[in-house]
């Protein structure tokens, strides 16, 4: 209860200070999608927005550590090897779509499937969903760890139907790791990925019939896990934190040569 009364007046204070910052053209901003761009042109009036995506390093996320780390991390987690694990990670799980998920789970009850859910959220509320849907067993519940990697090594598939969601930077993650994803439209990441392709976007996050169906597809084509996992990881690639640093770097130079402008421009005026 304390904790959603603390996120309550965090997001209310969030707000205020957002619309403070936001509305204020001479603050230069910059997206981490296009999805917050497209909202911060809807809510502030702000078409200005320059997006540069978030990054993943490839490096230390990839599938040859993950499947390395495969058969320790599921033993530790007691998954057998038939298991098909789902993974979630986040600490807003109403935001990142676990109810959803839930709702799904009811229609794979012939598979061999359990839930790894990661993040520091109020569990309580969360596991009497899950004993009213008759799926807890089927959960396993982990606070955030310093070694993500190693519940990435423990999954088949990443699943967040997001509602909302900035970015998504678990589920970059997951793709450079060479899993399967699936997000929805609502998470700023997804305007990066080809659907059907290097991971799958719901267009309704609370579609649960239809996040069933693409999950018992996944589990029953290992082949199509494998090309879509492969694909992903391929798009990931691209993400690199070199990409990022260069696009900030261009953003400032932009800014800076716009308020220099401004600047000599104010002083002309007033001098004459």
């Amino acid at each position: 209860m304390l904790s959603r009364i603390h996120r309550r007046a965090y997001y209310a204070l969030l707000t205020r200070l957002e619309r403070r910052v936001y509305t204020d053209q001479g603050v230069s901003l910059a997206a981490v999608s296009q999805r917050t761009a497209g909202l911060l042109a809807g809510y502030f009036h702000r078409q200005d927005v320059r997006v540069i995506s978030n990054a993943v390093d490839t490096a230390q996320f990839s599938s040859t550590v993950r499947l390395s780390r495969r058969s320790e991390a599921r033993l530790r987690r007691n998954f057998r090897d038939g298991d098909f694990v789902l993974l979630l990670i986040g600490n807003d799980w109403d935001n990142k779509g676990l109810s959803t998920i839930f709702e799904a789970l009811p229609e794979l009850a012939d598979t061999p499937l359990k839930l790894l859910i990661v993040g520091n959220d109020d569990a309580s509320l969360w596991r009497r969903m899950a004993e009213r849907l008759g799926v807890h067993d089927r959960c396993n519940w982990e606070t955030g760890s310093t070694d993500i990697l190693d519940v990435y090594a423990a999954a088949d598939i990443y699943v967040s139907p997001s509602r909302e969601d900035s970015f998504g930077m678990p589920v970059a993650e997951a793709m450079a790791c060479g899993l399967p994803v699936v997000t929805s439209v609502f998470a700023g990441v997804s305007s990066l990925l080809h659907d059907g392709i290097d991971g799958f976007v719901l267009q309704e996050p609370r579609d649960a019939e239809m996040l069933g169906k693409l999950i018992r597809m996944l589990f029953e084509q290992k082949e199509l896990r494998d090309h879509v996992g492969e694909a992903g990881a391929k798009t990931a690639l691209k993400w690199t934190w070199d990409r990022n640093a260069a696009m900030v770097w261009d953003f400032l130079k932009a800014v800076g040569v716009e308020k220099h402008s401004s600047h000599v421009l104010e002083g002309k005026s007033s001098s004459s």
